[in-house]
């Protein structure tokens, strides 16, 4: 019994078992997918999808989709025996509910005792929260994580579920699964995977909590070396199109003034002063208002002035670096991302299908009749 899409087969003979749910559980089943696992997603039985998501959406790709009614005594029993010849199972709602249902970790693992649990939540299993409603920006909110989004005096906010529900939360799912995967293979048994986006947004935040050991990181706004200096922002450009600018070493930095003409004007001489960094902010947003972002990117073409660019993912897809790269496509009419990471045993092609719900039920349903045989 074999994935939908063999492309990149790193997980092939790994079965996770999805229960259907919304944003970063099944993104992280997604790229357990994309990475060559056997993904069977469990939609409810004559369920619709949830509003605003598409019949057939981008984040089921790779799998396969069974419906069951998870409120049926006959369905939860087939699904118990689904459970028994997979590795790991994965759900997104809030605590107690997958316990309401007879599937609950304790449940699980008494079909199968090396079962990885993996639990997708924005507060946690536990704390005064857990039970509550939330969202992506409440989460990083809490956890630290949004506090230096934004520049000084705006406020802050992130790129739209990054930075919680796909940093924080699925792709510690992911790294939690594989590690009681390779756990439990070596016989220590299965585990439950506390996956919360308030935990894995907060760990997040080690790199620049490593900054703030040698004083490149205040608890201000604006005062620390990544979210003040005229060095490390975006600015807008004449036809209102952005430009990222994040040239943190000096030999850098001086290349970024080489290139603008500024190399020996004073206004810009001290890189590292924040009590200048407002004025040199207030200059360089002059300066770059002057020509469209097409004239800068010709300024700083091949150059290691750290200057690129802000665009948004059709531009990106057209731009020389991503589509050398094939990092953006549209496949079947819709935009999307290639798998990532890359691997030099398993060329990735990017032809991976999208199906609809319930449409490997039976398939699913005769291969365990065949088992059972």
């Amino acid at each position: 019994m074999c994935c939908v899409t063999c492309e990149d087969n790193m997980l092939e003979g790994l079965r996770i078992i999805e229960i259907e749910g919304l944003g970063p559980a099944p993104f992280a089943c997604m790229l357990l997918a994309d990475l060559g696992a056997d993904v069977i997603v469990v939609h409810r039985k004559n369920g619709r999808p949830a509003p605003g998501m598409p019949e057939r959406s981008l984040i089921d790709r790779g799998k396969r989709s069974i419906e069951f009614d998870l409120k049926s005594a006959d369905d939860v029993a087939v699904l118990k025996r689904l459970v028994s010849k997979s590795e790991a199972l994965v759900e997104g709602f809030r605590p107690g509910v997958m316990e309401r249902l007879g599937l609950g970790p304790d449940d699980l693992s008494a079909v199968n005792p090396d079962l990885i649990y993996g639990r997708m939540t924005g507060w946690g299993q536990t704390g005064p929260r857990a039970q509550t409603a939330g969202h992506d920006l409440n989460y990083v909110s809490l956890s630290g994580a949004a506090w230096y989004a934004s520049n000084n005096g705006e406020p802050p906010f992130t790129p739209p579920t990054l930075v919680g529900d796909i940093g924080g939360g699925a792709l510690y799912l992911v790294t939690g699964i594989l590690a009681g995967v390779m756990a439990a293979r070596a016989g220590r048994g299965g585990t439950v995977v506390d996956a919360a986006i308030v935990d894995g947004s907060a760990h997040m935040m080690n790199l620049l909590m490593a900054l703030k050991q040698t004083g490149g990181l205040s608890m201000a706004r604006g005062q620390s070396l990544l979210d003040g200096p005229h060095w490390s922002r975006c600015y807008v450009c004449a036809d209102g199109l952005y430009i990222s600018v994040q040239c943190l070493e000096p030999k850098f930095y001086a290349e970024f003034l080489l290139r603008l003409g500024l190399a020996e004007d004073t206004d810009f001489a001290a890189q590292f002063d924040a009590a200048e960094w407002p004025r040199q902010t207030a200059l360089m947003a002059g300066i770059f208002a002057r020509h469209k972002r097409a004239h800068w990117k010709e300024v700083f073409k091949g150059s290691d002035a750290c200057v690129a660019p802000t665009l948004n993912p059709m531009e990106s897809m057209a731009e020389p670096h991503m589509a050398a790269r094939g990092v953006w496509q549209t496949i079947d009419g819709v935009l999307q991302a290639a798998a990532a990471p890359r691997f030099s045993t398993e060329p990735y092609s990017g032809t991976v299908s999208i199906p609809a719900r319930g449409e490997h039920t039976d398939a699913v349903l005769n291969w365990l009749a065949d088992e059972s045989d």
